[in-house]
């Protein structure tokens, strides 16, 4: 049945391809398009062709296929999704074939989306649904926006797609993001973020694939050095250069992937191998100024060490600063990331906005790392060169705290210094001002804050004149600002001025990635003794509740293994309410556990399969949150099929 609508588009489409190239009606890239699927498709604007879903088999082979994409992929797309929730979009990466391999969608938009065929293993290439924002992206290999009557078949003018390429480190397409919604307006904006989280994507990969060799970042100015629009040169320890991401080869001016592949890192900078083989041992976090050998602009670079070179390893919480470790060797971002999905996701969100003067709230459990992941924000960031200023609200006399922020001049009050104090918030100027425990700050103190982070300046106890500041400010709470401000413990104003983007950092006993920290944290404390932790101590240690998390977790771990023989600790040497949990989850086999057990991973095991291998439409279904799935799947030994 054809609707006047339909045919109004269907004459739209057949007059702009008969006016040839010279129409004024779409783009010319549109209009190729359209012509490509009468020509060469056969396709007519009135069709309605079926959609065409790949077989679950083959979806699984290709998803398997692209593990390494996949992995980098989903905490991109959730992280894209998060910054358009609630506009009617879904989010969607294929490959080269243009078959749905992942897919985040609106709840506002599913309906539409499964009429127009966007869902999982469905296939939009053009010959297979006309002109759209993936299959024309495939064909184009640039970003683009297919707007509604852009599209060709009738049945698709309700969605307005927003499609990027994702190349791979030889310069091939490998993949396409695309974000589609049913909006009556192109959604310009739209198309930028997911260009941005195309590229993010492909800088991941990039560095996941060169993991082994050594890689220069750089970029023409020094505070974009490990952002998005950085450059990267993945090179042989000989100099010979393996590969270029596009911003490289942009900023060098370079055509292509293959006009650089094979040449030495030394015809691109003016410095030998041995001394950018030096700086990745010695300062792989601090650019360094260095010029272009072809016309002697300048540009700042950092040389990331290969995997198994002497990198620096992660600061923990706690620890005693060590006089011999150099600058160079601060925890960054990256190095907080064990595996675990939100751990993940919060570090790919803090790294997005920690140059951009946006505050940040961090909040968790005591103990969960919030003091060490706004160390890791600010050595990541552009200012990292200049002071940290931490202050624990909670941890300073009421009667002290105005003093310690705001400072005081001469003689200000009784017992004040003779030469007065410049005070925490003036010291952190230029830098990073860390505020923790910001839920115990006293609420007379509270107006003070708010008054200085509007107008940037700070007036010291008996001084008159202010004294401008300028700051990237984190905060931390183990407590419910929403609650305090109904109790009238927290002003809501600075509540809203705080909360520029809130991070939730997950307790340890939903943590996935459990086992993974625990070897990182042995190694950081114990770098040269090789401890050893079996099998059966590890399950104990990975199946336990940690009230107090990373803390307590460190803790438990240096007195087991000073405890222990040979460095080798076993159940024995850790506290006795572990040992007995360690027994009781210990007496039998999984395989033999209560029934309770196995009905549980029964259970589990059925969401998960009627989902597809969703984890998040699995939880969804189970009424428990995404962490602890995974971890029960862990505690199961449950893993997705490959």
């Amino acid at each position: 049945m054809h609707y006047p609508a339909q045919e109004e588009h269907a004459r739209f489409v057949q007059s702009a391809i008969k006016s040839g190239t010279d129409s004024s009606l779409v783009s010319s890239r549109i209009l190729s398009s359209w012509k490509r699927c009468v020509h060469e498709y056969g396709l007519a604007p009135d069709d309605r062709p079926q959609t065409i879903i790949t077989e679950r088999p083959d979806l699984i082979q290709r998803q398997e296929q692209l593990a390494p994409l996949l992995s980098v992929s989903q905490v991109e797309m959730a992280n894209l999704y998060q910054q358009i929730a609630g506009s009617g979009f879904a989010i969607m990466l294929t490959d080269t074939d243009g078959v749905v391999l992942h897919y985040v969608g609106d709840p506002l938009f599913t309906k539409t989306a499964i009429s127009s065929g966007l869902q999982m293993g469905a296939i939009w290439t053009e010959r297979a649904q006309g002109t759209n924002g993936i299959g024309t992206c495939l064909m184009e290999k640039m970003p683009l926006v297919v707007h509604r009557d852009e599209h060709f078949l009738s049945r698709n003018t309700i969605l307005t797609c927003s499609a990027a390429p994702v190349f791979d480190t030889h310069g091939n397409v490998i993949a396409v993001l695309d974000a589609s919604s049913e909006s009556t307006m192109a959604q310009q904006h739209t198309m930028a973020l997911v260009n941005m989280s195309a590229q993010s994507i492909e800088n991941r990969l990039f560095l996941s694939a060169h993991r082994t060799q050594f890689t220069v970042r750089f970029h023409s100015r020094a505070e974009f050095v490990s952002t998005l629009g950085e450059g990267l040169i993945a090179f042989e320890s000989s100099g010979r250069i393996l590969s270029a991401n596009r911003s490289a080869r942009f900023q060098l001016g370079i055509e292509g992937v293959k006009d650089i592949i094979g040449r030495p890192i030394e015809e691109v900078f003016e410095a030998n191998t041995s001394h950018l083989l030096s700086q990745a041992r010695t300062h792989p976090y601090r650019p360094s100024p260095i010029r272009a050998r072809r016309d002697g602009r300048r540009f700042y670079v950092l040389v990331q060490p290969a995997d198994g070179e002497d990198a620096p390893r992660l600061a923990i919480p706690g620890r005693a600063a060590n006089p011999a470790a150099d600058s160079s060797k601060r925890p960054q971002l990256e190095h907080l990331n064990h595996g675990d999905p939100l751990m993940a996701t919060n570090i790919a969100r803090a790294r997005r906005v920690m140059n951009s003067r946006i505050p940040m709230l961090l909040c968790g459990e005591t103990g969960s790392g919030k003091d060490l992941f706004a160390k890791a924000v600010h050595n990541s960031s552009a200012v990292a060169d200049k002071p940290f200023i931490a202050i624990n609200c909670a941890a300073i006399p009421e009667s002290l705290i105005e003093s310690e922020l705001f400072g005081y001049r001469p003689g200000a009050f009784t017992g004040a210094s003779r030469t007065g104090s410049q005070g925490k918030i003036a010291q952190a100027n230029g830098g990073t001002l860390f505020l923790d425990e910001i839920g115990d700050m006293p609420i007379n103190l509270q107006s003070r804050l708010l008054r200085v982070l509007e107008e940037q300046e700070v007036v010291p106890l008996g001084g008159e004149k202010p004294i401008k500041v300028d700051f990237c400010l984190i905060t931390a709470t183990n407590r419910d600002l929403s609650q305090l401000i109904n109790d009238g413990g927290f002003r809501q104003d600075l509540y809203y001025r705080l909360n520029g983007i809130t991070l939730t950092l997950p307790p340890l006993r939903e943590r996935t990635d459990l086992g993974e920290l625990i070897r990182h944290l042995l190694q950081w404390d114990f770098p040269d003794q090789g401890v050893s932790i079996g099998p059966e101590v590890m399950e104990v240690l990975e199946h336990y509740e940690w009230p107090g998390n990373i803390r307590q977790l460190r803790n438990v771990l240096r007195t087991a293994v000073t405890l222990s023989e040979n460095y080798s600790p076993q159940l024995e040497d850790f506290p006795a309410e572990m040992a007995r949990a360690g027994e009781d989850s210990s007496a039998a086999p999984a395989s033999e556990r209560s029934p309770l057990f196995k009905m549980e991973r029964n259970t589990i095991m059925t969401a998960l399969k009627e989902s597809h291998w969703n984890v998040t439409k699995a939880a969804k279904q189970l009424n428990v949150s995404r962490n602890t799935l995974y971890r029960k799947m862990k505690r199961h030994g449950i893993t997705p099929p490959r």
